[in-house]
Formats: C-alpha cells, structure tokens, sequence
C-alpha cells in the first residue's frame, strides 16, 4: 500500500495520494494530493514535495469521503442488532467517511444529556467522524436553539408519521411550534400519520407486499405538503428524508429556497415487485414502491432536484425480520452499500460519476453546512472514498461488518467498488480489511462552530 521516498524535495509532508483520479470541484482529472496535520496542503504536481508515505492510487478514483446522512446505529438500547462500532465498521468498509446518526434509540435522543452520552460513547470509538440528530418533539421545543449549537449535534429530526411516543409529532401545531424554533436546517420523516392510522385495514397478514399499498403515496404526499406550507410560514429550511413518490416532487420542486430533498439506493434500485423474492426484508418506511416512482426518482436526480443521497441504514435481526406482516419491523442495513450500489448505477449510465459525488459530498457538505468536509480542497479535511470503477464483485451477506449479518443485495453482482477510506488522512479501511484503532470525531458545523480555547 505505501513505501518510503527520499527526503530531496524542498517540501515535506505527511502524506502524498500519487497517481489517482480525483474528483475535484473544478473536475475529475489527474491530480497529487498532499496531506498534512490531517488536512489537504496542496493538490495537482507535486513534483516539489516530499513525504514520509506515499499511497498509489494508480488505477483508482478519489473521491472525496462519502457522507452517509441518515443511518440508525441503534446504541443505546438496540446493541443485539447494531451498535456504534459496528455500524462505523460497515460505513468504513463501505467507503464512508461521515455519518449522521438518528434520535430513535433508547433512550430517546431528545435532551443534551442524552446527546453528550451519545457523543461520549462515539468518540475514538466509532471507525468514522460522526454527528448526532436530536429528535424534535413537543416537550423540548424550547431546548432547539440550543441543541442545535452542541458538539457533535447534526441538527433537529423530526417524525412527522412512522414513530411512536414522544418522537412522533404528527399534528400541525406541535410541526409549527418545532418549526418556529429552528436555525438550523432540520431533517424530517414525511408520512401523514392520520392517514396511516384510517388505512390500516390495508395491511395483508403475511404479506409484505401490501405494505406500499398501506402507506401510499397520497400519504406522503399530503405530509410534504403540511411540511412545506409551516416551513414557508416561518421563513424555515427543512430537509425531507427518503423522499419516494413521484407525487411529492413538484411540490418539492416549487420551494427549493427552503426546502432540500434526499432518496435513497433501494427506492433507486429496487421496487415492489421485489417483495415477491425478499419478503418483509424488503419492508421499509416509507416503502419501496412500484417502478414509475422509482423512475421518477431517477428523473428528479437528473433535473437536480436531489441534492444528497442517504442510506437510511437501519438493521434488525433476521429473526426479527422473519415475523410475520405486520409484526415485522421496517428497516433494512444499507451504510455498507451504499457506495457499491450506487457506482454499479454509475457503470450502467445511470448517473456520472461527478453527480455521485455531488449527492455523496458536495451536497451533504452544502446543504448541512459541515466544515472542512464534502470537497477536495486546500485546507479541507483529508477524507476520501477510494475506488475501483472497473472490480467487479458479488455482494454477500458474509461480506456485511453490521451485526445484523444480511443486506438485501445478497447475491448481486455490481462493478465499482470501495477499495480504501482515509479519515483526516488516516487510512481506515484498505483493501477489506479495517486496520485500527477507531479514532472518530465529531464533525463541525459552520453554524455552530465554537470559540477556540486559547
């Protein structure tokens, strides 16, 4: 992977990425890259430098590290299907650099307590710099201005539909109390809750298939709708998640001044005639659907409309999974497969491999307003997604670091694969095997940075 160069130049480094193809905000072309103190130093012929190690990265694209903005790690409180460090294993075999994780767990993440544990329990333990959302709910809305500032916070999460307890929020006078709060832009689930609950006579026992037909379209759609009308109301930016109906679109469409959108690879990649072969495996929320909405999904990315991608990676066991609909719990691993799955799209035409980081990167970076993270840039973090566009590999269960064990692309046969990750320019993963030790951190906020201490 490295070897030594000699000390003849006039410029000394840390680190010298030699030979790759980088993704750079000007494009994708042959480029030096120069590390230093875990950040980029400089970038293009580095003819003059010199450094301690030196990676080649001939035949291989660098990117700039994948942003995984939606996962469920499950700690506290759900550690028999997921935990902190097995979750940042898979994100790390998988090629990403930052994940943003959920409020879900138990206990709730609804309080700064709850938010420094989180914090606590990551740090130098997770394999990938990380930030933490802080549910939103009617009890902590006076709290927000302040949740929003903390270490490791990556803003306010809201349920407006599929939750329970104190985390769902499903009424438009506790979304506009939340919503009158903010600074920051917050990410929110968008299932109209009412409407769930009168339909669900449309729930199949044993039949994982009527689950779009429970949570339509209209469901979603009437949800953004009541979401985007309170955020215009108060001049707020809102973050709609896992976005999978084309009935949603145009309205997302008409207010992009305060409105952002993110899908996800399984709504891009699989569509309801695959409940037939996974079953409640497939059983997500919102549900994967049938093939127009996935298509309209697809024209969405192409027209700009989406500005990231996010796995919503949220493992159960297969035991858990194996109850019969509708016991069975919505969710499904896909931090790991992210990037394979989508650079397979990538190698069929699907998208560019510069819209792949604009959604991976650029995005995340832009719209949630990390600092120092998104770009390969002077001065930005040395964190990148290295990859094979050309490996072809099969994807297998025995493959997947999460403790759940299984991916719903067991079997599938892609080309484009993550080879390396570097975090702040330290090599987490490389070649499949993660080296060690975890050294994640929390990741900064231009809108919350803090007062240096002198």
């Amino acid at each position: 992977m490295t070897f030594k160069v000699g000390q003849q130049a006039s410029r000394q480094v840390d680190l010298i990425l030699r030979g790759g193809i980088v993704a750079l905000p000007d494009g994708i072309a042959a480029r030096d890259i120069a590390v230093s103190a875990g950040r980029i130093v400089a970038i293009g012929d580095l003819a003059g430098f010199s450094a301690a190690e030196v990676l080649d990265c001939r035949n291989l694209h660098v990117l700039p590290g994948v942003i995984d903005s939606q996962v469920h790690f499950r700690e506290p409180g759900a550690e028999h299907k997921e935990d902190l460090e097995t979750g940042s294993r898979a994100a790390v075999m998988g090629g990403v650099t930052v994940v943003f994780e959920m409020p879900n767990t138990k206990p709730l993440t609804t309080s700064a307590a709850a938010l420094a544990d989180k914090v606590g329990r990551a740090r130098n333990r997770m394999f990938c710099d990380f930030a933490f959302y802080v549910g939103g709910t009617r009890d902590n809305v006076e709290g927000i201005p302040d949740f929003e500032r903390l270490e490791g916070s990556a803003g306010m999460k809201v349920f407006i539909g599929s939750s329970t307890g104190d985390l769902l929020v499903d009424d438009d006078a506790g979304l506009d109390r939340i919503i009158s709060r903010l600074s920051r832009r917050a990410a929110f689930h968008s299932e109209d809750e009412f409407r769930l609950k009168a339909r669900t006579s449309f729930q199949v026992p044993g039949d994982a298939a009527s689950h779009p037909v429970w949570r339509d379209a209209e469901a979603a759609r009437l949800c953004t709708e009541r979401l985007l009308r309170i955020a215009r109301r108060h001049g707020k930016r809102v973050h709609v998640l896992h976005v999978s109906t084309q009935d949603e679109l145009p309205l997302l469409a008409a207010h992009r001044d305060c409105a952002t959108v993110e899908v996800t690879p399984h709504h891009l990649t699989l569509s309801a005639d695959d409940y037939a072969r996974l079953g409640t495996k497939l059983q997500m929320n919102p549900p994967v659907r049938s093939a127009e909405h996935r298509e309209a999904l697809w024209q969405a990315i192409s027209s700009g409309l989406v500005d990231v991608l996010g796995s919503d990676h949220a493992p159960h066991t297969l035991e858990e999974k194996a109850k019969p609909y509708p016991a069975s719990p919505s969710g499904m691993p896909g931090v790991q497969t992210l990037v394979p799955m989508m650079l397979d799209h990538v190698n069929k035409g699907r998208l560019t491999l510069e819209r792949f980081v604009d959604l991976t990167a650029h995005g995340p970076q832009r719209i949630f307003g990390l600092a120092n993270k998104g770009r390969i840039a002077e001065g930005y973090d040395a964190d990148f997604t290295l990859v094979d566009l050309k490996r072809r590999e099969v994807i297998r269960n025995d493959w997947i670091e999460s403790r759940c064990g299984w991916t719903p692309y067991d079997g599938v046969a892609v080309t484009g694969w993550p080879v390396g990750t570097m975090i702040r320019g330290r090599t987490v993963m490389w070649q499949g095997e993660i080296p060690g030790p975890a050294q994640g951190a929390p990741a900064r906020f231009v809108e919350a940075l803090q007062p240096e201490r002198m």
